[in-house]
C-alpha cells in the first residue's frame, strides 16, 4: 500500500483530500491528512468580524466533517519533513511516516515579533490584527467602545494573505462609522509599503480615487521600523512617524516554521514551486498548495480553488506514470467590500492585469469588474456557503479555472 501524506487541513488541504479520495485507487493508496488543530475556520469572514456582519460561530466548523470516507486524519504539530528520505516525524509520540506522495499545504502565519515594538505594551490593547479568530473579535470587542480618532492600518509587507483584504477593512470601516455616526471624528490612514492602493495601472486609473472619496488618506512607500506603543506612533524607515489611537496591523505573513525547520523554504518559509505545475522545485514527489507556496499569485481563496484543479490532474499523472501535461495560469478572482452593500471585483492572472468588463461571462456578466456594485457584494456574501459546501468538499464549480480574457475590456 502506497501513502499519500497530506499535511495541512485547511482550505487546499480539505479540498485536495476530497478530490483525491475520488481519484486515487483506494486499493493501492492510503491517504492520510495531518493537522495541528481540530477548527476549520472560515478565514474571509475574519474581516467582517470586528464590524458584526457576522456572529462568531458563524466561521468555524469541525475539520473533522469535511475529511473525506476513508482519509486517516490524524490531530498533531508536524516536527520534521525529510524529503530526501520522503518521511514526517509528527510531535505526537514522535510518530514517523513513510510517504510515497506528499502535498505541503502548511500555509502562513502572522509574524508580529518580526516588526520592533509591534506585540509589547499595546498588543490586544490599540494594536490588533483581524487575520486571526482571536484579533479579530479581540478588534471587535475594541471598536465597541471606540468613539474616535485616528486609525492607523499598516500592512509590513509583501506578500501577505489575501491582498486586498486591508483595503476592505478600510472601506468597512468608513461605513461602520458613519452608521455609527462618528465617521466625523474618525481619521482613517491606509499605510502600504506599495507604490499606492492600487498598483496595477489599470486598477489605479479606475479606482484610484475611491479612497480619496472616502476621505481615506493612503502613505504609500511606507517601509515600517517599528512601533513605539508607549507613544502611539507607528515609524518608517524614512523618518516618518504617524500617531495612531488604534493600529489594525497586517503584520509579516511567514509559512510554517516547519518549512524553515526542515530546510524547505525561502527566507520567509514559503517553498519554491513551480508556479505552473505546483510541483516542488527540488523534489518530484512533493506537491504544494494555498498559501504555502512562494508562486507569484495571490494567496487567496480563490487561486487555492483554481490552482486545485490543475494540481489533481497532475498529481494523477505523475502516479500514473505520465508527463505533467496540466498548467495553473495565476488565475484569481477578488472581491473588495466597499461598504454600503457594494463590493467592487477584479480578476486577473499571472500575465494579465485586472480589467474592466463582466464576470463571468461576457454580456451578461452579471459581475460588473474595477466597479462597485450590489451583485458583487451578493456575490461576496454567496461565497461563505459555497465555500462550506462544494469549494471544501472538492466537488467542481461550474465554471472554468482558467483565466479568461472573454468580456472583459482592454485600457489604453
Amino acid at each position: 500500500m502506497k501513502t499519500f501524506l497530506i499535511l495541512g487541513a485547511g482550505t487546499g488541504g480539505t479540498m485536495m483530500a476530497n478530490k483525491l479520495s475520488k481519484r486515487l485507487d483506494r486499493q493501492e493508496w492510503k491517504i492520510v491528512l495531518v493537522d495541528r488543530d481540530e477548527t476549520h475556520y472560515y478565514q474571509p469572514g475574519f474581516l467582517f468580524l470586528p464590524f458584526e456582519y457576522y456572529a462568531p460561530e458563524k466561521v468555524y466548523q469541525p475539520k473533522r466533517k469535511f475529511v473525506p470516507s476513508g482519509v486517516e486524519f490524524i490531530l498533531s504539530d508536524i516536527e520534521l519533513i525529510e524529503p530526501d528520505a520522503n518521511k514526517v516525524t509528527l510531535t505526537k509520540d514522535k510518530q514517523v511516516i513513510h510517504y510515497d506522495q506528499l502535498l505541503l499545504a502548511t500555509g502562513t502565519d502572522i509574524h508580529p515579533e518580526e516588526i520592533e515594538g509591534m506585540n509589547e505594551g499595546g498588543w490586544r490593547k490599540n494594536i490588533f490584527d483581524f487575520y486571526t479568530f482571536e484579533g479579530a473579535m479581540a478588534l471587535r470587542g475594541f471598536l465597541k467602545n471606540f468613539n474616535g480618532g485616528r486609525v492607523v492600518l499598516n500592512i509590513a509587507e509583501m506578500p501577505i494573505k489575501c491582498p486586498v483584504a486591508p483595503l476592505e477593512f478600510m472601506y468597512l470601516a468608513d461605513y461602520y462609522f458613519k452608521q455609527r455616526g462618528i465617521r466625523n471624528k474618525v481619521d482613517l490612514v491606509f499605510t502600504t509599503p506599495l507604490s499606492g492602493a492600487f498598483t496595477k495601472p489599470v486598477s489605479a486609473k479606475l479606482l484610484g480615487d475611491v479612497m480619496t472619496k472616502k476621505g481615506i488618506h493612503t502613505e504609500a512607500d511606507f517601509a515600517v521600523s517599528g512601533v513605539d506603543s508607549g507613544k502611539n506612533t507607528i515609524s518608517s524607515y524614512d523618518g516618518r512617524e504617524i500617531k495612531y489611537d488604534l493600529l489594525v496591523t497586517i503584520p509579516t505573513n511567514m509559512g510554517a516554521e516547519v518549512i524553515g525547520r526542515s530546510g524547505m523554504g525561502d527566507d520567509l518559509n514559503f517553498v519554491p514551486t513551480n508556479k505552473f505545475t505546483l510541483q516542488s522545485d527540488k523534489h518530484q514527489n512533493v506537491w504544494v498548495i494555498g498559501d504555502a507556496t512562494n508562486i507569484p499569485a495571490s494567496k487567496a481563496g480563490s487561486v487555492v480553488h483554481y490552482s486545485a484543479e490543475t494540481l489533481i490532474e497532475n498529481v494523477i499523472s505523475a502516479v500514473e506514470g505520465k508527463e505533467l501535461e496540466a498548467k495553473f495560469d495565476g488565475h484569481s478572482t477578488c472581491h473588495i467590500v466597499s461598504g454600503n452593500n457594494k463590493s467592487l471585483l477584479i480578476d486577473f492572472s499571472y500575465e494579465t492585469e485586472p480589467l474592466p468588463g463582466l464576470y463571468p461571462f461576457p454580456v451578461v456578466g452579471p459581475f460588473p469588474l474595477l466597479k462597485e456594485s450590489t451583485f458583487n457584494y451578493l456575490g461576496k456574501l454567496a461565497f461563505k456557503w459555497v465555500y462550506w459546501n462544494i469549494m471544501l468538499k472538492g466537488i467542481p464549480f461550474p465554471l472554468p479555472p482558467e483565466y479568461s480574457i472573454a468580456g472583459k475590456q482592454r485600457v489604453a
